[in-house]
């Protein structure tokens, strides 16, 4: 029976290849369990964002026709003003003329549109600081709801590079993947506790 010398050398080759293949499969299982994870995470992360959101929206909505209603009757208020301050003064020249049984009766007019005028001015007064208040209030709601449209779109672009990395099993891709994964977490972060920190730029280029 002849003896093969080179059939070990053949047994350690094929021994070393299934060994390297073993460690492949291996550290491909270990990222794609790694992105898995993340991905995961960051879905759940971006639900509790957005039902946030979505509030952050009915509340923006609610906010702005709050505004909308005040300048509103700012505006009728400030045309009462206008009216009653017009007819007392009209009276008033009136007045002059009028004979003297019907004195009292014009002077009792007057004081009474001019009382209107001093009422409806400082309605007035109050209408503007409701309409103000409605606007600080949109435009605080507007500060976190962009916030979580930055969270939304970092987050997407991370899960959009997961894919990536778990298609190219690249693992250097996992680690950009990372970055916009941290700032959509701090985005988010930031709307749901109240923290200002806030992308002017990315916000306007985002909407």
């Amino acid at each position: 029976m002849d003896i093969d010398p080179m059939e070990h050398v053949e047994t350690d080759e094929n021994d070393e290849e299934r060994t390297d293949e073993r460690k492949a499969e291996k550290r491909k299982s270990g990222l794609n369990a790694w992105v898995a994870i993340a991905v995961a995470l960051m879905a759940t992360f971006l639900g509790i964002c957005n039902v946030k959101d979505g509030n952050i929206g009915q509340s923006m909505q609610q906010a702005q026709s709050d505004r909308v209603d005040a300048w509103a009757y700012y505006q009728a208020r400030n045309i009462r003003v206008e009216v009653a301050a017009a007819t007392a003064d009209q009276l008033t020249l009136q007045l002059a003329s009028a004979p003297a049984a019907l004195k009292p009766r014009y002077a009792a007019k007057i004081k009474y549109y001019q009382d209107e005028a001093k009422h409806q001015n400082t309605e007035k007064d109050k209408q503007k600081a409701t309409a103000e208040q409605a606007e600080k209030d949109y435009d605080r709601l507007n500060y976190h709801d962009d916030q979580f449209d930055l969270c939304e779109s970092l987050g997407s672009i991370a899960i959009s590079l997961f894919a990536l990395t778990s298609l190219t099993q690249k693992r250097w891709l996992f680690f950009i993947a990372l970055v916009p994964t941290f700032f959509a977490m701090l985005m988010g972060l930031s709307g749901l506790l109240g923290w200002h920190i806030h992308s002017d730029l990315i916000a306007k280029w985002l909407s």
